[in-house]
């Protein structure tokens, strides 16, 4: 009988004949109630029940459990099966990552994109980045659809640099637009210039297909002559005559290892203005972007995606080399590549104005960045991709 009733009263069964059941709380001196079938016990048997479930004693048998300890279980099984699912989904990524990748940057050129039209209208062959530099500046733009908005950018950069000329005649200098698979005619209001200053100074690469803005910096790269080497976009954005700011901040991380250095213009200082103008979703899509870059990429770059950059001939030979992704985050990983190879970068603020026109979308445009930035990490993470001390350029 006392077996039974134990047993009873563990399962929390609802008793009958006067079996404890749901709600019943004993014994009495110790919870106030008196049970059914309690008068039907020993003594021997009242002190046994007693002893055997101090507990139950104390607080009731079958009582109902308060929600929150009803609830730990079921969030404690969610824990583990959403980090199971994540530990699953990032293998999954990994893997994916780690097939798809190329082991070597693609460097192919299509047979037109290796000469380039002088001003006579004269095919000539474009210059190796291996050649030895003949020109202290290489200014490369890379260009898609840019008809309207490249004329403005042109016409300040020449000034700027002609004005420079005159009054320092060592002073040589190239300007390279490279028109990535237009679909307007970029190529032929460049061609303009060529024609306007000459071919020894304006030259208009015509890419036969889009390749991407990393792309098309990197084949203008190639095919320039300066021992420094300007990267611009066609929009203008960025004050020209701030080059002057990048050869000063290049200078100041002398002496450079390998000569080998790269001076970043910067947006950082305009963070607070461009976020009174923003929406808060373009905002939150900023920080985010900014936060996937830290954390995945690169460290102690507040502005990787400014498109004002100024690097030695030899660490865009050595960077561009490597470069894998030719779209909108290029710029992280050749930083990241430059990083890897501890090439000394300086941070430099710059006068910048929005234009209209941009190419951006705001949400697909960071969400394909963000995708980048994860293939980026996990493949040289996993070894998909590496990067070489000494690589030669194909």
């Amino acid at each position: 009988m006392q077996l039974h009733i134990l047993r009873l009263a563990a399962r929390g069964r609802c008793g009958r004949r006067g079996l404890p059941g749901r709600g019943w709380v004993w014994p009495r001196r110790r919870c106030g109630r008196r049970a059914p079938g309690w008068r039907g016990l020993s003594a021997g048997g009242r002190r046994g029940c007693a002893a055997a479930l101090p507990h139950v004693c104390r607080r009731g048998i079958g009582r109902e459990a308060s929600p929150a300890w009803r609830m730990a279980p079921l969030l404690l099984q969610l824990a583990v099966l959403g980090a199971a699912l994540a530990a699953v989904a990032l293998i999954l990524i990994s893997f994916v990552a780690f097939i798809t990748a190329t082991e070597m940057p693609h460097l192919h050129r299509h047979e037109d994109e290796k000469f380039f039209l002088n001003a006579r209208v004269q095919r000539e062959a474009l210059p190796s980045i291996r050649d030895s530099p003949t020109k202290q500046l290489s200014v490369v733009v890379p260009s898609y659809n840019e008809e309207k908005r490249l004329p403005v950018m042109m016409d300040e950069a020449l000034g700027y640099l002609e004005e420079r000329q005159k009054q320092d005649p060592t002073f040589t200098y190239e300007v390279i637009v490279v028109d990535d698979g237009s679909k307007d005619e970029t190529s032929k209001v460049a061609f303009k210039y060529c024609q306007k200053y000459g071919s020894d100074k304006v030259r208009v690469i015509t890419l036969v297909k889009n390749r991407g803005k990393g792309g098309a910096i990197r084949m203008g790269v190639f095919s320039s002559r300066g021992k420094k080497i300007l990267m611009a976009d066609a929009d203008g954005a960025t004050k020209f005559p701030d080059i002057e700011k990048l050869e000063k901040g290049l200078n100041d991380l002398q002496p450079w290892p390998d000569q080998m250095a790269i001076a970043c213009g910067s947006r950082a200082h305009l963070e607070k203005e461009s976020i009174a103008q923003r929406s808060y979703f373009r905002t939150l899509l900023m920080y985010g972007f900014h936060f996937l870059v830290w954390f995945l990429c690169v460290k102690g770059i507040r502005d990787t995606q400014c498109g004002f950059k100024l690097l030695t001939r030899e660490a865009a030979s050595r960077t561009f080399s490597s470069l894998h992704i030719e779209r909108w985050a290029f710029d992280v990983e050749l930083l990241y590549i430059a990083q890897f190879f501890k090439i000394p970068i300086a941070e430099i603020a710059v006068n910048w104005t929005e234009i209209e026109g941009s190419k951006l979308v705001p949400f697909w445009s960071w969400l394909q960045m963000g995708k980048d930035l994860l293939l980026i990490r996990l493949r040289y993470l996993t070894g998909a991709w590496r990067l070489e001390q000494t690589r030669k350029v194909n």
